[in-house]
């Protein structure tokens, strides 16, 4: 319980924004974080700079990352929107519909692990957060769009219904917002030799602890914190020369821990201005982040053996759509397996083509089979996955 005299958030302190964290405290988690890196940066070079796998992971991990950093705040998107905008983004033909809300985030995400040799200033801020809300609204309500909060009334986050609302927490003052946000960038884009001394993962945790603090925007500071926390790994993914940029799932790890996230958020925000805790939390969270993503490369570099195994399998299309959903559910398997009912919806064919179909790709070593008669159900044929069905 805080008494009158202690402030209430970490950025009423006279001393903001100068935190302090214990280094004795985080070595361990930062050794774990960094050692996890080095094995994504390793599995990431086994499959192989130059080969479509490694830009098809990025692709889908872009994907995931939109929809996971949409869908902390509430939002759900359309997973073939999402797609159709990253694949334009990236340069291909895509036919796809979009909606220019999804369209401006995937901007924004991809803007926050490029383009890193340039600063990250106000203005570049105040357009990511316009292509986030490109009609000028969220929802239907007309918020401040492309500036700094100017109105005078507090910047709350709040829970609860009306008349019951719960305050978890009160940012500065927009008066005050300006003045917070230099203090901030010029730190963000100080050259390295000036703060050598701030490893690459920790920078990125005081970064996003920074901004949300500052809350600087009416609407869209979640999403725009976690660019840059993107933005920030991805520096420090250059400066060390580990080519994993673009492929660690920060967004879609934090997900999975809402409600963990939101408490050491909160927890750092009104505490002091020792933000160890914060710090410790974001590396063991980049942690399993990295391990996330290498278990995606493994699965990746699974996919690729098995039609390099097949190469000269001539499969049809059919089989070739339904071998790519058995793929694509990974080590598990396709729930309940794949049957020549589930063959014959994937593909349109009729159930006697369906039928003879899988028996093709088990006799072609493609799929394994267990079951009789009718009960027959298909798995795919990867060694190493434990499949059940």
């Amino acid at each position: 319980m805080k008494s009158a005299q202690t402030p209430l958030y970490i950025w009423q302190y006279a001393a903001w924004p100068r935190c302090h964290y214990d280094m004795q405290v985080l070595a361990q988690p930062l050794a774990e974080a960094r050692q996890q890196l080095g094995v994504l940066a390793g599995k990431a070079q086994a499959i192989g700079l130059a080969r479509n796998d490694l830009q098809t992971l990025r692709q889908d991990i872009l994907v995931q990352e939109a929809i996971a950093t949409a869908a902390i705040e509430g939002q759900q998107l359309d997973v073939a929107q999402v797609r159709s905008s990253v694949m334009r983004k990236l340069g291909f033909n895509d036919t796809g519909s979009s909606a220019r809300d999804v369209d401006g985030l995937i901007e924004v995400m991809f803007d926050a692990t490029n383009n890193l040799a340039t600063a990250l200033d106000e203005d570049r801020l105040c357009r990511w957060q316009s292509a986030l809300f490109p009609g000028g609204t969220s929802g239907i309500q007309r918020i401040q769009v492309g500036q700094f909060r100017s109105f005078a009334e507090p910047m709350q986050i709040i829970s609860g219904r009306a008349g019951k609302e719960v305050v978890h927490y009160r940012a500065p003052d927009s008066a005050q917002v300006n003045t917070d946000m230099a203090v901030f960038l010029a730190w963000f884009n100080a050259p390295a030799e000036q703060i050598h001394h701030v490893d690459g993962i920790i920078r990125a945790a005081i970064a996003h602890l920074w901004f949300e603090t500052i809350h600087p925007f009416e609407d869209g500071n979640g999403r725009i914190g976690r660019a840059i926390i993107d933005r920030a790994l991805a520096q420090d993914a250059q400066t060390q020369q580990l080519g994993v940029a673009g492929l660690i799932s920060m967004s879609r790890t934090l997900q999975q821990h809402r409600k963990a996230y939101y408490d050491a958020l909160h927890q750092a925000q009104t505490g002091d201005l020792d933000i160890t805790p914060w710090v410790s939390w974001f590396l063991k969270l980049f942690t399993t982040a990295c391990q996330h993503t290498q278990q995606s490369i493994s699965q990746a570099i699974l996919k690729a053996q098995f039609w390099s195994d097949h190469l000269h399998s001539d499969f049809n299309q059919r089989q070739r759509k339904t071998l790519q959903k058995l793929l694509d559910a990974g080590d598990g398997g396709f729930l309940g397996g794949m049957t020549a009912e589930k063959h014959s919806k994937i593909t349109g064919a009729s159930k006697a083509t369906a039928t003879r179909d899988l028996a093709d790709l088990l006799q072609k070593g493609a799929v394994i089979s267990c079951g009789i008669g009718k009960a027959t159900k298909y798995l795919i044929n990867v060694e190493g996955w434990n499949q059940s069905v």
